[in-house]
């Protein structure tokens, strides 16, 4: 395909590598873009509260940015997002960094992308599978955002290993000393133990038994995360673990400040599926903590990956 270029405010997209059909999409799009052509960015929670959608809170709510609000991102640096989707995560990039280009399959979502961002000059978004994208990246970058991406490494990768190979592909375009972002829900999060559905699969316990009949996605505990990045030389990783969950993230939790019994009290956030309620998570939780085992049940992770 011949190269097509259009813009929308100040953002570029570029179609280059789109195959003319979209091929991941949650029906929600058409009605985001709507939005986002009619509402200004400060409308965004009364339209949330108004319509009182799971599609509508997750793309608009300003809640999303939380994840990487707080990285030490500068004007000197440059990003790469893979899978940008409608651009929740973008603008907060955008804000902090000298430049953007993200990666996503969807024209239609990259289309409500480039209209709510539509007045940033620091955002190029390219259209396609990121493997065709990847082909015609030439720059390197500071870092490398993949934000409830990873996990679906097996769709996107065509690999024996694919999620060793996505992050092999990936760590080619950072620059020295550049990080790798990575957020994503712990297989083992203690949400999914206590009756919430498995995000992608909507079934309960999917994840906890192993993805039985399961080939398009994955999420990993803290062991399987770490192994995979020793793997592909990405030794260095730096846990961290929102809370609620990284979608919509209140706290970012460290190894140096892990939570304190008592703190993790807000559990029944699960505004996309109904949920079972098998035990009081908050209890839970606090034994956990006393006994040195949050990290491991944790209902997300961000990871930041970098070479030694």
């Amino acid at each position: 395909m011949s190269e097509v270029l259009e813009k929308v405010g100040l953002v570029t997209l570029d179609y280059t590598n789109y195959g003319g059909k979209d091929l991941y999409l949650d029906g929600s799009e058409e009605e985001l873009l709507q939005i986002v052509t009619d509402y200004p960015k400060e409308k965004y929670n009364e339209v949330i509260v108004e319509k009182s959608s799971w599609p509508i809170l997750y793309h608009l709510s300003d809640i999303r940015g939380n994840i990487v609000e707080w990285l030490p991102i500068t004007k000197e640096d440059s990003v790469l997002e893979i899978g940008a989707g409608c651009g929740a995560i973008t603008g907060t990039l955008a804000e902090k960094a000298g430049k953007v280009d993200c990666i996503d399959l969807s024209k239609s979502r990259s289309l409500v992308n480039a209209t709510r961002n539509k007045d940033c000059d620091n955002i190029n978004i390219k259209v396609g599978n990121f493997q065709d994208v990847e082909k015609c990246l030439t720059e390197k970058y500071d870092y490398i955002t993949l934000i409830g991406v990873f996990e679906y490494g097996s769709s996107y990768i065509k690999a024996k290993q694919p999620y060793h190979e996505f992050l092999s592909i990936i760590k080619k375009h950072l620059k020295p000393d550049g990080k790798i972002v990575i957020a994503i829900e712990n297989k083992y999060g203690l949400k999914y133990w206590a009756g919430c559905k498995e995000d992608h699969t909507a079934t309960f316990f999917s994840g906890i038994e192993g993805y039985v009949g399961v080939d398009n996605v994955r999420t990993f505990s803290k062991k399987e995360l770490k192994e995979i990045a020793d793997t592909v030389g990405l030794k260095k990783q730096t846990f961290y673990y929102p809370y609620p969950d990284y979608k919509l993230p209140l706290s970012i939790y460290s190894d140096e400040y892990l939570p304190k019994p008592g703190e993790l009290n807000n559990n029944f956030r699960n505004f996309d599926n109904e949920r079972m309620v098998l035990f009081d998570e908050t209890r839970v939780f606090d034994n956990l903590i006393k006994d040195g085992m949050f990290d491991q049940y944790s209902n997300s992770y961000l990871v930041i990956l970098e070479e030694q």
